[in-house]
C-alpha cells in the first residue's frame, strides 16, 4: 500500500502535458540582451536567460561595470566573510558579480552578491548547453528567508561567453556591459494580454503566501488596467489527472473530481486528516467560473474582488475553505450564485468538464510560450514573465508590452488610485438607512473594516456584519431599533444600560425593532377616568380636558375647580377679606394707641412724682443717684 500510495503521489505531481498525445512538454527560455560596450575586442551582443526570481527591470536597461571576485567565485557563502564589498563609489557605475554555477542553488548566489552591494548578477555555466532558466529551489525554512527579499536582477550567460569575460577582466580590462530587457516582452498592439497561472490552495507554505499577498497588491492595478481596456486578463489553473488504472483507489477520489479527469495534490500531503485534493480542484473550478460569469457581464475585474475576498474570509486554516464560504462571498459581490454552480457542472459525472478540459488543454505552450509547469505562472503577450512576483515588478512587465507612449497613465505613476466602493459597495457590509459602511478605499484596492461613527465602534467581519459595541450606541442609527419623529417630537425604542435593547417607548407597543405603534389610551381607558373628562389622543401620548370651568391634573387623572363660586360669591368673599382686613387694622391700631398712652403717662407720673409726691403713692427713689452708684 505504501509503494501504490508513492507511486500514485510521484504521477499525480507531474502536469498533464500527454493530453494531447504528440505534443511533449517544452520550456521555453525567456531571454533578454546582454551588450558589451568596452572592451572593444569583446564588444557585442550576446544572449542571456533571465532568473526566475529577483526583479528584472522589464522595458528597461541597466549599465554596469563586471566583477569578478578573486574569492569565493561561486558565492554560496556571503562575501563578507572574505572582506569583499561591491557597494559602488559616487560616480562610478553599478557592480554586476560575475559568478560560476555549482555547489549551491542559483538563488543564494544572487542573495549573497545583493548582500554585498551588487546591482545585478551574471552566473556563468559550468557545462556547454542551451541556456535554462535559473529557478527557485523549493521553499524551506533556511531558503525562504532570503527568497522573498532578493531585489536585483540576475541572468545565466553561456560558459563560452563567461570564460571570455573572465579572460579580459584577468588581463586588467574594465569590462562594461548593459543588461537589455526592453524587448523581454513584445508589444504587437495597443492592449497588453496577459495570464496568470494560479491556484487557490493557501496552505503550500511560502509560495501559496507569497502568491495571495501579490493577488491583494496587485488587485487595484489589475482593476485600473482593466476596466480602463488597456488590458485583457485571463485567471488559469493548472490539474492534473489521474492515471486510468488508479481511478478508482482511495487516493485518487480524494484527490480528483469526474472520476479521476481532474486532480490536485493534497494540501496536507496527508490524507487521512485535514482538506483533500478535490476541494481545491472544486474552489479551482469554482474561480474559473465566476470569471466566466462577470466577464460575461462585462465587468471581468470583479474576479479579483472575488479571490482576494475568498482568500480573506475562508482560509483553510481556519476551516471555512468551504461552498458555503465561497457562496457567501458570491453573494456579497452581487453575483449570480445559480450561473456560476451551472458553469461549474456535476463534479461527480464520469465525463469530460467542458471548463476544466480547456485548462489542461491551455497548460500546453503554442507559439513562443512554453508550457506551463510551475505555479505560479505569469504570462505577458504570449512570453512567460521571470522574476519576483511582486506588485511594482509585474506591473512594469505588463507596462513593457504597450509601445513607447501608448502606456496609459498607471503604468507612468506610482499613485494607483481606486475606489472600489462606489460599485455595490465593494462586496462589504452596509447599512443603508444609516448611511453606514465596512468598505475603505485603500491604495492597495478597498478593504472590508467595520468603521468608527461618532465614537462609537462597530466590531464584525466587515464583509456580513458589523455590530455597535461600548457607550452610546444608540445614538448611532438608534442602536438599530425602532424610531421616529412627527410634527416636532421624536421617539426611538433604543435603552442602553449595559446593553442595547430595543424597547417601545411610553406610549407605544410593538416589537422595538421593526415597529412600534401608538397607545390608544382613550379607546383602551387608560386615561381620563374622571367623569368630567373628555380625552383626546395624541401620537405617542393623549390630551385630557376637563368639561365647564374644571381644570385637568393628569398625575391624579381628576378635573378640580378653577374657583369655589360663581362671580358674586368671589367679589362678596373678597369684600369680606378686605373689611376683615380693614378691621383688623383698626384694633390693632386702637391697641397700639392705647399702650402707647398708658407709657407715656406712667412715664409723666413717675417724673412728676420726684417733685410732688402724689398722696396715694410713696416717695419714689432718686433716679439719678441710682444711675450713678
Amino acid at each position: 500500500m505504501e509503494l501504490q500510495r508513492s507511486f500514485l503521489g510521484l504521477l499525480l505531481g507531474f502536469l498533464v502535458l500527454s493530453l494531447t498525445p504528440l505534443s511533449s512538454a517544452r520550456f521555453v527560455v525567456e531571454k533578454n540582451s546582454l551588450r558589451v560596450t568596452s572592451p572593444d575586442k569583446i564588444k557585442g551582443t550576446y544572449d542571456s536567460a533571465i532568473g526566475n526570481f529577483g526583479i528584472p527591470q522589464y522595458g528597461g536597461s541597466m549599465a554596469g561595470a563586471v566583477l569578478y571576485p578573486k574569492e569565493n567565485r561561486k558565492g554560496c557563502k556571503e562575501f563578507s566573510e572574505f572582506g569583499i564589498s561591491f557597494k559602488s563609489t559616487p560616480g562610478a557605475l553599478p557592480k554586476f558579480v560575475l559568478v560560476d554555477r555549482g555547489d549551491c542553488f542559483f538563488a543564494l548566489k544572487v542573495w549573497n552578491a545583493q548582500k554585498a552591494g551588487a546591482s545585478a548578477v551574471l552566473v556563468a555555466d559550468n557545462i556547454e548547453e542551451p541556456l535554462i532558466t535559473m529557478d527557485s529551489p523549493e521553499e524551506d525554512g533556511s531558503t525562504s528567508k532570503y527568497i522573498e527579499n532578493i531585489t536585483i536582477p540576475s541572468a545565466l550567460i553561456e560558459k563560452s561567453f563567461g570564460q571570455t569575460l573572465k579572460k579580459s577582466i584577468s588581463s586588467g580590462d574594465m569590462v562594461n556591459v548593459n543588461l537589455d530587457w526592453r524587448e523581454a516582452v513584445p508589444h504587437p498592439d495597443d492592449r497588453v494580454e496577459y495570464e496568470l497561472w494560479t491556484n487557490s490552495n493557501d496552505e503550500c507554505g511560502v509560495k501559496c503566501d507569497m502568491l495571495m499577498e501579490f493577488m491583494k497588491d496587485f488587485r487595484g492595478a489589475a482593476q485600473i488596467l482593466e476596466i480602463g481596456g488597456y488590458t485583457q486578463f485571463t485567471p488559469h489553473y493548472i490539474t492534473w489527472y489521474c492515471p486510468q488504472a488508479f481511478t478508482l483507489s482511495k487516493q485518487c477520489k480524494s484527490q480528483c473530481i469526474n472520476h479521476g479527469r481532474y486532480c490536485a495534490p493534497d494540501p496536507e500531503q496527508d490524507f487521512s486528516t485535514g482538506y483533500e485534493g478535490k476541494d481545491v480542484v472544486l474552489e479551482n473550478l469554482r474561480q474559473l467560473c465566476v470569471f466566466k460569469v462577470v466577464n460575461k457581464t462585462n465587468k471581468p475585474w470583479v474576479w479579483w474582488d472575488y479571490v482576494t475576498d475568498f482568500q480573506i474570509r475562508c482560509p483553510m486554516k481556519e476551516k471555512k475553505y468551504n461552498k458555503e464560504c465561497a457562496e457567501s462571498v458570491i453573494k456579497s459581490l452581487g453575483l449570480d450564485i445559480k450561473k456560476v454552480e451551472q458553469c461549474m457542472g456535476d463534479p461527480t459525472a464520469d465525463s469530460e468538464n467542458s471548463v476544466l478540459k480547456e485548462e489542461q488543454d491551455a497548460q500546453v505552450g503554442k507559439g513562443s510560450r512554453g508550457d506551463v509547469t510551475i505555479l505560479p505562472t505569469l504570462v505577458v503577450n504570449n512570453r512567460q514573465y521571470r522574476g519576483k512576483l511582486e506588485k511594482g515588478a509585474v506591473l512594469k512587465a505588463i507596462c513593457s508590452g504597450f509601445e513607447e507612449t501608448t502606456e496609459p497613465a498607471v503604468c507612468l505613476s506610482s499613485d494607483v488610485e481606486t475606489n472600489e466602493c462606489l460599485d455595490n459597495n465593494g462586496g462589504c457590509w452596509q447599512n443603508k438607512a444609516a448611511n453606514l459602511t465596512a468598505c475603505k478605499d485603500t491604495f492597495r484596492g478597498r478593504v472590508c473594516e467595520c468603521p468608527l461613527v461618532d465614537g462609537v465602534q462597530f466590531k464584525g467581519d466587515g464583509y456580513t456584519t458589523c455590530e455597535a459595541s461600548g457607550p452610546g450606541r444608540c445614538k448611532v442609527n438608534n442602536g438599530g431599533c425602532w424610531h421616529d419623529a412627527r410634527d416636532g417630537h421624536a421617539f426611538s425604542a433604543c435603552t442602553d444600560n449595559g446593553e442595547v435593547q430595543c424597547q417601545c417607548p411610553h406610549g407605544f407597543k410593538g416589537d422595538g425593532v421593526k415597529s412600534c405603534e401608538d397607545v390608544d389610551e382613550c379607546k383602551e381607558k387608560k386615561a381620563c377616568q374622571c367623569p368630567e373628562c373628555t380625552c383626546k389622543n395624541t401620537w405617542g401620548s393623549y390630551d385630557c380636558s376637563c368639561s365647564g370651568n374644571l381644570l385637568y391634573i393628569k398625575d391624579h387623572d381628576t378635573c378640580i375647580s378653577k374657583a369655589a363660586s360663581g362671580g358674586k360669591s368671589a367679589w362678596a368673599a373678597v369684600w369680606v377679606i378686605l373689611i376683615g382686613l380693614a378691621m383688623a387694622g383698626g384694633g390693632a391700631y386702637l391697641v397700639y394707641k392705647y399702650r402707647l398712652r398708658s407709657y407715656m403717662d406712667s412715664e409723666i407720673r413717675a417724673i412728676m412724682a420726684q417733685y410732688m409726691p402724689l398722696d396715694s403713692q410713696a416717695e419714689v427713689p432718686n433716679h439719678v443717684n441710682d444711675e450713678r452708684a
